[in-house]
């Protein structure tokens, strides 16, 4: 099975965090699904790689495909999420596998954090 993981940087994921915790329908099978990361992100993310994670960087960027366009996940993967306003930091941007963005109508540029993280794994799971 695989079990996205997402990393967040100065986000409010409140929402979100209850939804992953609360909203687990694994019953017997339940086992924790929200991860701290301490120390470097940089490095925490290079280890993951090593190990054989994929990552996924929700951003506007030059070279990112459109939501609809992203394949369930295959293997493990690691959803990089940033803040509504300034996003992920350039550095994690670069370290991603694949980069997608959410297309949006009007004039807005971002969507909610929690909104965007639901969007993004409901896809990897394979349920739109």
């Amino acid at each position: 099975m695989v079990a996205p993981l997402w990393v967040a940087f100065q986000a409010n994921l409140g929402t979100l965090l209850r939804s992953c915790e609360h909203g687990d329908t694994l019953g017997a099978q339940r086992r924790p699904c929200t991860h701290w990361v301490r120390g470097s992100k940089d490095k925490w993310i290079e280890q993951q790689r090593a190990e054989g994670w994929r990552i996924v960087a929700v951003e506007l960027a030059e070279n990112a495909i459109s939501l609809p366009w992203l394949e369930p996940a295959v293997k493990r993967t690691i959803v990089l999420l940033g803040h509504e306003w300034h996003g992920v930091p350039d550095e994690q941007v670069e370290a991603a596998d694949v980069w997608v963005e959410i297309p949006m109508v009007g004039q807005g540029a971002s969507l909610n954090v929690a909104l965007a993280g639901s969007l993004v794994l409901y896809r990897l799971a394979g349920l739109s």
